[in-house]
């Protein structure tokens, strides 16, 4: 599922699934955390680029394999149900500076894992949104407070609760994409933007980010548990809507 290609002190983490518009599943989810928490010990790795293969970043959950819903005993099945988060916190806990190449499709669990990078360089074609309140689903993975963080909760809501799309001009003024570039040049914003992050001093880079990293992080940090109200949503989802006695 995953490509991993070095660069010099740039490391490229490719989701390579492209005909499934980089769909991600248990799998995908697990490679991706153990792939961003390994980097704590990469200390050549100055900066890690998250990009898509294909048409598009990601396109969200593989609802034909839905994360996060396996398992057998009670706590296992928990287990599971924390893939997705375990997956962006790893990249939001990344000493590494993270920057998101996105394209195309960005979209639910796709806008998570961007939203959990320190950058976001987007194509000025790419479409944004949070569709899972509108199939039923709870949005998590610890999404909302980290969108809250980088656009504030009105427009925040506007995106999950409603699940509005936007596009990448929108996604710009929010603050939730730093820089936009055509199609043809997002290879080299995001180069620009890794070769300066390569050349700023790694000292004062490290603990600048370290700062962000702790300002960002809620007090009493709520979100590990929203991995139970996904299972409980995808059960519910799955299950029959029965009439109501009273009608």
């Amino acid at each position: 599922m995953l490509e991993v290609v070095r660069e010099g002190p740039i490391l490229h983490v490719w989701l390579n699934r492209p005909a499934k518009l980089n769909a991600l599943d248990d799998d995908a989810l697990t490679e991706l955390a153990d792939v961003f928490t390994g980097l704590q010990r990469s200390f050549d790795v100055k900066v890690v680029v998250l990009g898509g293969r294909g048409r598009s970043f990601c396109a969200g959950a593989d609802l034909g394999n839905l994360p996060g819903v396996s398992g057998i005993g009670e706590r296992e099945r928990r287990w599971h149900g924390q893939v997705g988060y375990r997956a962006c916190q790893a990249i939001a806990d990344c000493d590494v500076v993270t920057v998101a190449r996105l394209h195309g499709h960005v979209l639910g669990g796709g806008l998570a894992l961007a939203l959990a990078c320190d950058f976001r360089i987007a194509t000025d074609d790419a479409s944004f949104g949070l569709p899972e309140v509108q199939i039923g689903l709870p949005l998590t993975w610890g999404t909302v407070p980290r969108l809250v963080t980088e656009i504030g909760a009105a427009r925040a809501r506007d995106l999950v609760m409603l699940g509005t799309r936007i596009d990448t001009a929108t996604a710009e003024h929010y603050g939730m994409v730093h820089r936009s570039t055509p199609a043809d040049g997002i290879d080299d914003a995001v180069r620009a933007v890794a070769d300066r992050i390569v050349a700023t001093p790694e000292y004062a880079l490290h603990t600048t980010k370290s700062q962000f990293q702790a300002y960002a992080r809620p007090l009493g940090d709520p979100t590990y548990s929203d991995g139970d109200a996904f299972i409980a949503g995808a059960a519910f989802r799955d299950v029959p809507h029965r009439a109501s006695p009273h009608t």
